[in-house]
């Protein structure tokens, strides 16, 4: 199977009606968030992972799409959940995470887990990235931002200022919006993080109307912590948070009792 595949589950037991829409990030694939969607829907969570637009090919490629398009594809992997559980949560690494928080601006999310979410640019020439995308083409990865050795998230080996320029649109308009967030949210945030600012996880705890935004730490983890030491942590409080919210016992797991009732 290819890295960068989508994966769409049905789910089962009692777990069969609870989704979650997963989502990779900038420059990324699917690759990156595979163990914790397998281990989702393994445990029987409805999954829905989308590849999203411009990405799992040729950086090229990624230069030709808007955050719009990486957008609708996670927002239509949410719906098709919704149109078959009761409730539905969102789960992102990076931009993934950017994009469940608007996802949660516009819809009912019944939650939010983020990995090391962006909404604001390291790099200052992203401020220019809509003039500088004229005059240079492309930038070094930042891909596999990893402790961990030999582990590849197979992202791109150049990033795009054209991309550049609709990730800032993208951070703009969802910082815009995060006061229409009441969705509880379980953030991890790696230590040390060569790709997203601590600015960013300030703005969003800051800007959110959650009453419930759980921070854990990761100590031994980079950017990419879903592939990374602390990734069992991620999968196994993510569990734990998802069932939580949706008012199931942990005994549940895999058991064939009726679905939870609507969270409506």
């Amino acid at each position: 199977m290819s890295p960068h595949e989508p994966l769409v589950t049905a789910g089962h037991g009692r777990l069969a009606r609870v989704g979650v829409a997963v989502s990779h990030g900038f420059t990324g694939s699917p690759a990156a968030m595979r163990p914790w969607a397998e281990h989702l829907a393994g445990q029987g969570f409805a999954v829905n992972m989308p590849l999203l637009p411009g990405h799992g090919t040729r950086w090229e490629d990624l230069a030709r799409t808007t955050w719009q398009e990486w957008y609708l594809r996670l927002e239509a992997a949410y719906l098709e959940l919704s149109g078959r559980c009761d409730i539905v949560f969102v789960a992102g690494l990076s931009m993934g995470g950017t994009l469940a928080l608007r996802i949660a601006e516009h819809h009912p999310v019944a939650g939010l887990a983020l990995v090391n979410p962006g909404l604001s640019m390291v790099d200052k020439r992203g401020a220019i990235s809509g003039v500088l995308k004229y005059a240079l083409t492309s930038v070094p990865a930042i891909g596999n931002d990893l402790v961990k050795p030999d582990v590849d998230e197979h992202a791109y080996d150049r990033v795009p200022v054209a991309a550049v320029h609709q990730l800032r649109q993208l951070f703009l308009d969802t910082r815009r919006n995060l006061p229409a967030i009441t969705a509880p949210i379980l953030l991890f945030r790696s230590t040390v993080d060569h790709v997203v600012a601590d600015s960013s996880v300030t703005t969003l705890v800051e800007g959110v109307s959650s009453h419930r935004v759980d921070l854990r730490k990761l100590h031994n983890s980079y950017h990419v912590a879903t592939l990374d030491h602390d990734a069992p942590q991620i999968l196994a409080q993510s569990s734990a948070f998802f069932m939580e919210v949706a008012g199931l016992r942990p005994g549940a797991l895999g058991a064939s009792s009726p679905a939870p009732e609507s969270a409506s």
